[in-house]
């Protein structure tokens, strides 16, 4: 028998009132006053409640980030790599329940949720064979008896700002590639996603006490805009990763280009399908319906336009307004 929510959210961390800072084993309550109810766009439930970081919480985590970033840059790459292989492994054993949570707070369907989660399980297996692959150049030197190299070294904190609509994965692609180079990792999720970040900072949470890691190697800070702002306009963090809007896009990139800071933007497109005359209508029909509908709409990469040829227009036009009649809004 499926588990109920309850047991759903009770098995993966989730409480009716929520940590909003996680650096590793130590997770607490904010002292912030603003609370954030998330509910289900699925059937407009309650799920638990946050109460949103504050400016004192989220200089704890950075400093707890910069210890751990110390200790964590000098432990060998494939040793880093292993760390990250474990956490995989615990997400293979609680694939489905937390790709059912994605599901239940994001929206998007189960299976979507099911992907987005082996993702996850991708990245993990790709950092983890990446972490003995971290190679450099050897160059001859016109000096004699002397050879030149490069190396490639971590540097340092690297912020992630992720959006709803990928809840979970794309904190993944950044921080087990981050985490096996030497660099410590601070998330700040979705508002409208909190819950699912927690889930998968429960689960790294096993990793980190049975492997008797550091606190601040990886690190959770929820809360509303403002975090995002600190992250951005924060010195210590070299690298800013993030997913969203691209006016969202513009402001990071603003702020943290004028620290001369790094950033690395995914942001949202106005992505077209050009449908010829000489297309196969029935296979241009399949990839335009999904390319909307998948993932209830929500991608960077949905196609979000229809360039047609005049010729075939009317017949493409017919086939898309009976495939739209199929699709059915409902439980996901």
């Amino acid at each position: 028998m499926a588990k109920t929510i309850q047991e759903l959210l009770f098995d993966l961390g989730i409480k009716e009132v929520n940590e909003s800072v996680c650096t590793g084993r130590e997770c607490i309550t904010s002292l912030g006053t603003e609370r954030r109810l998330i509910s289900s766009p699925v059937d407009g439930k309650e799920i638990a409640s946050i109460v949103y970081a504050s400016t004192s919480e989220y200089e704890h985590v950075i400093k707890q980030a910069q210890s751990a970033y110390e200790w964590w840059r000098k432990q060998p790459a494939p040793q880093r790599g292993e760390i990250v292989r474990k956490f995989g492994v615990k997400l293979r054993l609680r694939k489905k329940d937390l790709a059912r949570l994605v599901s239940y707070e994001m929206g998007k369907s189960y299976q979507e949720g099911l992907g987005e989660v082996q993702e996850m399980i991708d990245i993990c297996d790709f950092a983890t064979g990446l972490s003995r692959q971290l190679y450099g150049l050897s160059m001859h030197s016109e000096r004699p008896e002397h050879r030149m190299y490069e190396q490639w070294h971590p540097i340092g904190i690297v912020g992630v700002i992720s959006a709803f609509n990928f809840p979970v994965a794309v904190w993944a692609w950044n921080a087990m590639i981050a985490a096996i180079c030497g660099d410590v990792v601070i998330w700040k999720p979705s508002e409208k996603t909190p819950l699912s970040a927690i889930a998968c900072h429960q689960i790294l949470k096993e990793v980190i006490v049975e492997n008797d890691l550091p606190e601040g190697i990886f690190n959770l800070v929820i809360g509303d805009y403002r975090i995002g702002e600190n992250l951005a306009k924060d010195q210590r963090i070299p690298l800013v990763s993030a997913t969203g809007s691209t006016k969202m896009g513009k402001r990071v990139g603003q702020i943290v280009g004028s620290r001369l800071g790094r950033s690395l933007l995914e942001l949202g497109g106005n992505n077209a399908i050009i449908i010829s005359e000489h297309a196969n209508l029935d296979t241009a029909l399949m990839a335009a319906v999904f390319g909307c509908v998948g993932t209830a709409g929500q991608r960077c990469t949905t196609t979000r336009r229809l360039l047609v040829q005049d010729k075939v227009y009317d017949q493409f036009r017919d086939k898309l307004v009976a495939a739209y009649k199929q699709v059915k809004i409902g439980d996901p």
